[in-house]
């Protein structure tokens, strides 16, 4: 069985496209924290997903950079070479099930014409 379970943060907003089968397909990349920081190695761990058709359109309507989900899919592996000549590979997850963790009210509300957050007077810090 071939499945896993990512929650984490959006790094970036989403990529949204139409492969050349017709088919939409949303790409995003998950920041999933480390429980335990070791020396040396990184805090956090970068998944690249895929979600496709219904959940492609989902994504492309409820996700942006920041906001926290939850991805459960299969993960495939696809080796490649460099251009320096040395072997690498991409990972991806395909996104089975995608859960939005980041509620409405915690989703900043953007002015339409300036483009700003908008802050209410008690949230400002002086």
């Amino acid at each position: 069985m071939n499945k896993l379970t990512i929650i984490g943060n959006v790094t970036r907003d989403p990529e949204v496209r139409t492969a050349p089968s017709g088919k939409v397909v949303c790409n995003f990349t998950v920041a999933a924290n480390r429980r335990k920081k070791v020396p040396g190695q990184p805090e956090a761990d970068f998944f690249r997903v895929s979600a496709w058709e219904q959940k492609a359109d989902l994504c492309a309507k409820y996700i942006t950079k920041g906001k926290k989900v939850c991805v459960i899919g299969s993960v495939s592996v696809h080796p490649f070479t460099t251009a320096k000549g040395e072997a690498a590979a991409n990972m991806e997850v395909l996104a089975d099930e995608i859960e939005f963790l980041t509620s409405r009210q915690e989703q900043p509300q953007i002015d339409e014409q300036t483009g700003f957050q908008k802050v209410e007077p008690d949230g400002l810090p002086y």
